[in-house]
């Protein structure tokens, strides 16, 4: 059972949504420094490992304490699987490949896959033809982006990897609102979350990429892995649960909307990156996939035709 949530956003989740893209458009900047000397399971490693240590030293100042319920840990194992594991690795592969830029724009696919996943298994979050209309655009959107760019070999499979990154961020979002019916605080669910995904990610890390010897990074790496960890996942995912039992999965991952505009941003500020037109188009076309699904700017367009 899931417990009910707040159609419409208010303010305040609002301004926590725009400082939720600020924080997650940053990661992508970060990545796309880290992955010059990191290998990509390393990166997500040190990412939660370092976010679980801040998170529970921030816990533990604020007198709460890990949970004891066997059941609560192995949600947090699985929603640190659909949430980090699987879709971190997958993007920081990506951006092996692809700008942080366009990795950002291709995130943006996120609320549309959770439309429906969202629609599927939450009963307050049923699909509705406005719903249907709006994934239709902004999927359209998607494969303009990497339909249209002359791309090949390497290149399809990275696209399609930050791609389905986000079809496991919707599962995700769907999962995530049963933290609110157990009564676990958001700081909590975020330290739980991340410790989970750092015992399912350091042993594979270990075995695949080995050891590292930190003393041989530069030190914008290592500030671009602390920045990842401490900005874009720590406090990222503290308003990422606010938000979620407040408002919903549908309406949570709207962010992935805004968090191109900071990626993008960023990495023409700091990486020299271009976007060529087809990536606007794409952008737009999901901008416009968006709206449609969130309702508020058509409503206030239909008050004004009708004089309301």
């Amino acid at each position: 059972m899931t417990s009910s949530i707040n159609a419409s956003m208010g303010g305040r989740e609002w301004a926590m949504l725009v400082a939720l893209s600020v924080l997650w458009g940053g990661s992508f900047f970060f990545i796309g420094v880290a992955v010059a000397d990191l290998p990509p399971l390393t990166i997500v490693t040190l990412r939660v490992s370092i976010a679980a240590v801040l998170l529970w030293m921030t816990a533990v100042v604020m007198g709460l304490r890990p949970p004891k319920g066997l059941n609560i840990w192995a949600a947090f194992l699985g929603m640190g699987l659909l949430n980090n594991v699987i879709p971190f690795s997958l993007i920081v592969w990506g951006q092996t490949q692809i700008a942080s830029g366009l990795a950002s724009i291709l995130n943006a696919a996120t609320p549309i896959f959770t439309v429906v996943v969202a629609g599927l298994f939450l009963p307050d979050e049923r699909v509705t033809p406005r719903k249907a209309l709006g994934v239709t655009v902004g999927f359209i959107g998607v494969v303009v982006m990497i339909g249209l760019p002359a791309i090949n070999g390497i290149g399809v499979l990275a696209h399609f990897a930050v791609i389905a990154a986000t079809l496991f961020y919707a599962f995700a979002g769907v999962f995530g609102r049963r933290f609110k019916t157990m009564g676990v605080n958001p700081l909590v669910s975020a330290a739980g979350q991340v410790t989970a995904s750092s015992l399912w990610l350091a042993p594979v890390a270990l075995a695949v990429d080995g050891p590292i010897h930190l003393a041989d990074l530069k030190i914008s790496v290592l500030g671009s892995v602390f920045g990842l960890a401490f900005f874009s996942t720590a406090i990222a995912y503290v308003l990422y649960f606010k938000i979620l039992e407040s408002a919903g999965a549908t309406n949570l991952l709207l962010v992935t909307l805004l968090v191109p505009v900071s990626a993008i941003l960023l990495g023409s500020l700091f990486l020299n990156e271009e976007l060529g037109a087809v990536h606007y188009l794409g952008m737009a076309m999901i901008a416009a996939g968006l709206s449609i699904i969130d309702g508020r700017l058509w409503r206030s367009r239909k008050n004004e035709v009708l004089g309301n």
